[in-house]
């Protein structure tokens, strides 16, 4: 769903399958404390960084300004 509504407002990002790269998964468990997906990290352009665990649209839309 995530993807899906990504990709519907043409926002680009980097999908990374953190089952498929372990030290991709250690680094989601390192910022998150858990190995719950989707886990988005969005960085912004003044240097703040948003996570969020699991597709929340609305914190997705807060976090990207739309």
């Amino acid at each position: 769903m995530q993807k899906d509504y990504l990709s519907s407002k043409n926002i680009s990002y980097d999908e990374v399958l953190v089952d498929e790269k372990p030290e991709e998964a250690q680094k989601m468990i390192e910022i998150s404390g858990q190995m719950g997906v989707p886990f988005t990290v969005i960085d912004k352009d003044n240097g703040q960084r948003e996570t969020i665990l699991g597709f929340d649209q609305k914190r997705i839309d807060e976090a990207l300004g739309i």
